[in-house]
């Protein structure tokens, strides 16, 4: 076989053995994403924690706050000296199963919908360059949730969405 060929076929071997380890890295997680779903669609707290991250979200949500109010020097002092507080309660009262059905409800996931299986789910899963896997509404569009393998299950580690999602309906 001459060179060039050899290293064409090579080159496509390669780049088909990275699309399905990334499809199988994307089918894994669309099991715990379906997991996730689960819990918020019957608000089961239990289950819903054991896939979320919550130290990485309240990470997100402390920079989200040093970012709001990183311009005006009081608000900053102000926001370094309650921030760790407000920040555990954001997490105790946002990070839940119930304001999560908002971001559900967006992905068209309403309380009576049926919650498709882990083989629908890869398929709106995009892997990101380094190994954590995101949630979009559309094939090619913007990342909303973010997951991450922690000890073998994949847990959401980051929400990119508008925060007027995260509201609590009352």
């Amino acid at each position: 076989m001459p060179r060039l060929a050899r290293a064409l076929v090579l080159t496509a071997v390669a780049v088909l053995t990275l699309a399905a380890c990334a499809t199988a890295q994307k089918l894994g997680a669309a099991s715990d994403v379906h997991a996730l779903l689960i819990s918020i669609r019957d608000n089961d707290t239990t289950a819903f924690d054991a896939h979320v991250d919550h130290e990485a979200l309240k990470a997100e949500l402390q920079s989200r706050l040093a970012d709001a109010v990183g311009q005006n020097k009081k608000t900053r002092d102000l926001a370094a000296l309650l921030g760790p507080s407000v920040i555990d309660l954001a997490d105790q009262a946002l990070v839940r199963p119930k304001t999560f059905r908002m971001v559900a409800e967006h992905y068209g996931y309403k309380p009576d919908t049926q919650i498709p299986g882990p083989i629908a789910i890869s398929q709106a899963l995009k892997t990101l360059p380094d190994g954590r896997v995101c949630a979009t509404k559309k094939k090619d569009g913007p990342c909303l949730l973010v997951f991450t393998k922690e000890q073998g299950v994949w847990k959401l580690t980051s929400f990119e969405g508008d925060s007027s999602m995260l509201r609590l309906k009352l």
